[in-house]
């Protein structure tokens, strides 16, 4: 069977000027990306699938230089495993939200305790600190702490969505501050251009989540087991 066509898919640029390219997949996979984030807002189970897709595409991007020796930019070991830590984070966020709307409940986002930001604030700092040997060990961009940061936040914000922590919308601010420098010292331009959107969009997020905090929404908390019909 023919596979060029398939082959050129993958290569597939779109010319921006002065020389410069941009990577079809990764166009596509940060809309993907973008369209997810506007499902996570309105509480949409469809965002965590739809996010699943942009994250496998998004995936072949940033492990382009170990797949494709013709590959011109850098592997950006973070974010290439950011990508596969979306997926399984957005497996167990869809399996929660959707066993969530079967039970029809009427949780709405709610904000994270004291204890459990604290615990957020710790696991970004260590989790930073302890991957960043670890990104440089296996030759990941300089600076190697913000690709370790940028993969240690997205799975804390991606983990507190599928907790309904209205707080997650605030820990994806912190990613896009340090994910855009490097991303556009690294070439990536239009992850770059995506993630500075997400700044502005994350800002608008939280205070939606913020406001829906006394409506009915997606309930995000499992019901109780030992709960049944009599004990109602």
């Amino acid at each position: 069977m023919d596979l060029d066509w398939l082959s050129a898919i993958y290569g597939a640029t779109i010319p921006v000027g002065g020389g410069q390219e941009l990577l079809l997949r990764e166009v596509v996979g940060n809309a993907f990306g973008l369209a997810s984030a506007v499902g996570g807002m309105l509480r949409r189970v469809w965002a965590w699938p739809v996010g699943i897709v942009g994250n496998l595409l998004l995936l072949t991007v940033f492990l382009g230089a170990l797949l494709d020796p013709s590959h011109t930019l850098p592997a950006l070991l973070g974010q290439a495993g950011r990508q596969v830590m979306f997926i399984a984070v957005a497996i167990y966020g869809w399996v929660r939200w959707r066993q969530a709307r079967a039970a029809q409940g009427q949780i709405v986002p709610r904000w994270a305790t004291w204890p459990q930001r604290a615990g957020l604030a710790v696991a970004l700092v260590v989790g930073t600190v302890a991957l960043t040997p670890l990104f440089s060990a296996l030759g990941s961009y300089e600076p190697v702490w913000a690709d370790a940061w940028t993969f240690v936040g997205s799975l804390l914000a991606t983990y507190g969505m599928a907790r309904g922590w209205t707080e997650f919308w605030l820990i994806w601010v912190l990613v896009d501050v340090v994910g855009v420098p490097l991303l556009l010292s690294a070439g990536y331009w239009a992850t770059a251009t995506m993630y500075a959107f997400y700044g502005a969009f994350t800002v608008w997020g939280f205070v939606v989540w913020a406001r829906a905090r006394r409506k009915p929404g997606v309930e995000t908390l499992l019901p109780d087991p030992r709960i049944g019909p009599a004990g109602r």
